[in-house]
């Protein structure tokens, strides 16, 4: 066990908080472009920098009014080679840009609070994580993301979160390249509206699998960018359900194709799914961790801590 994994301080908090909706909350509500959906880009500007501060600032402030944990995840989800390249950003680039990422989130704990707080960095899909156009091998995915995890341990990060992973194998390429590298890692599936991944694998044995093929490595599995009316009826009380300790939800229901379409945002039910996610917690107290992904923002974070 790395001096990393004794450090996580799960056991110091019941309930831990997790926002991953920046993104659609800048787009769609302050009226940033992010081409590619990349947030990363927003550290090379002041004006960028101070909206990233912010929504560090209130996540850390809210889980301090509530006397909850925190994970705070870094602005890196789209910080692979491919998905940069798109946008013009060499791997030198990356190498530096993931590395300041880290700094600024870091800053950002050391600045404004000092509640149970994981600095998280964030990994992401190499394509489309809800339509994968090439399924790796797990030996390509372990090559692939090499690259981005071997900067990410250099870094002041406790943990690495791999959000929004469509299959199996991607996922365990992931958790062996964290091995690889002696960090702890996280491992969050997305479903479609029928609580399968995109490629139409059971969560549970997505994560029987991922389990299987790396000695259980893995601290634990979540589920993000999803409704709640997703994948509740897949969650049932089997041998792998255990393993499975977040929920990152979205605000919407509308499914991943009518959420590439939209031209405006669907934040749902704030109130609601903080209750729906508090009803998947008391069924399954394992369950920890829990926030918003597509679609949500501060409100819908202060009602799952306070319902929750």
């Amino acid at each position: 066990m790395s001096n990393y994994r004794k450090c996580l301080p799960w056991n110091k908090a019941a309930l831990f908080l997790c926002y991953v909706g920046l993104e659609t909350d800048l787009i769609f509500n302050q009226g940033f472009d992010l081409p590619g959906f990349a947030s990363y880009p927003l550290l090379e500007t002041e004006h960028g920098r101070a909206a990233l501060e912010k929504s560090y600032r209130d996540q850390i402030a809210l889980a301090e009014k509530h006397n909850v944990g925190l994970q705070l995840d870094s602005a890196t989800w789209m910080a692979n080679k491919d998905r940069a390249a798109i946008l013009g950003y060499s791997p030198a680039d990356l190498v530096e840009i993931n590395i300041q990422a880290l700094k600024f989130l870091a800053s950002a704990r050391e600045r404004y609070g000092d509640c149970p707080t994981v600095i998280s960095a964030n990994v992401g899909t190499r394509s489309d994580a809800y339509a994968p156009t090439e399924i790796m091998s797990v030996d390509e995915a372990e090559s692939y993301h090499m690259d981005q995890i071997a900067v990410l341990a250099r870094t002041e990060a406790d943990i690495i979160t791999a959000m929004t992973l469509s299959y199996a194998e991607e996922a365990i390429g992931i958790v062996r390249a964290a091995k690889r590298y002696h960090m702890p890692v996280v491992i969050s599936f997305t479903v479609a509206i029928d609580g399968t991944l995109p490629t139409g694998e059971a969560l549970g044995v997505a994560i029987q699998r991922v389990d299987a093929a790396t000695e259980g490595y893995a601290e634990h599995f979540m589920i993000n960018c999803a409704h709640p009316d997703h994948f509740t009826a897949v969650l049932t009380d089997a041998p792998w359900i255990g393993r499975l300790k977040g929920i990152v939800a979205n605000a919407s229901r509308c499914s991943h194709a009518e959420l590439d379409e939209a031209e405006e945002l669907d934040d749902g039910n704030p109130v609601e799914l903080g209750g729906q996610l508090a009803e998947i917690r008391n069924r399954f107290p394992q369950v920890f961790m829990l926030g918003g992904c597509c679609g949500t923002d501060l409100r819908h974070m202060a009602e799952i801590a306070q319902t929750a």
